[in-house]
């Protein structure tokens, strides 16, 4: 793994050992050396996520909605995982306090920015519904466990005890957001086919056809509840 001299190749040679030889990566990772390595790192694997999303868009049925969210994808996801990678540092800065390490905030971060290599990978998976989000999170404790034994000397039952009860907790939640998310969606293109049968009717009718369109909004929020 290169310190220094930062190259593409460095970046891609570095996804690779980390989706394919994680233990041996999280043993050789340095655990000082700045930000800026590491910040990089992240930023690619986000854009290159964002441009799977963006290609994928464009198969959406040709709506130019879809593809100027792909589009935008590209530039949002490495802000969004810059913001979030500090934010999750910072929670796993202090889980790992609590487990009894003793490395530094920048460990912590080294060691989340690098996990980012999943990132294409679950852009992909993705693409099948709740099997992405699931395998990704799995995916995402499993390097959180190799960080906790290899970087942080962490006893590896205790690493699989925290990280599995926080990838189920974590599970729950984004697959009933994701539900969520489905079932509103549906509800928009319902919403959507009605409106085209809107010529022709009275405001009475239109408003009932409004009205039900909100109640089934209002209980696709409740569900997950």
């Amino acid at each position: 793994m290169a310190e220094s001299n930062f190259s593409i190749n460095s970046v891609v040679e570095d996804a690779l050992q980390i989706i394919k030889k994680p233990v041996g990566f999280f043993q050789r990772m340095p655990h000082t050396g700045g930000y800026v390595e590491p910040m990089i790192f992240l930023v690619v694997m986000a854009a290159i996520a964002g441009l799977i999303i963006t290609v994928f868009s464009f198969f959406g049925g040709g709506f130019a909605g879809m593809m100027a969210f792909g589009v935008a994808a590209v530039i949002i996801m490495p802000v969004a995982a810059i913001i979030s990678s500090f934010i999750g540092a910072a929670i796993m800065f202090v889980i790992w306090k609590l487990m009894g390490s003793d490395k530094s905030f920048e460990t912590a971060y080294r060691c989340v920015a690098y996990a980012a290599a999943i990132y294409p990978v679950s852009a992909v998976l993705g693409l099948f519904p709740y099997v992405g989000t699931v395998v990704g999170i799995v995916w995402g404790m499993y390097l959180m466990v190799v960080a906790s034994v290899e970087v942080h000397g962490i006893p590896i039952n205790k690493a699989y005890i925290v990280f599995g009860i926080l990838g189920c907790l974590m599970i729950v939640g984004n697959v009933s957001s994701e539900m969520a998310a489905r079932e509103a969606e549906a509800r928009l293109e319902q919403m959507g086919a009605r409106m085209g049968d809107m010529e022709g009717k009275t405001p009475e009718e239109i408003g009932k056809m409004v009205g039900e369109f909100m109640k089934g909004m209002e209980e696709a929020q409740k569900q997950p509840e």
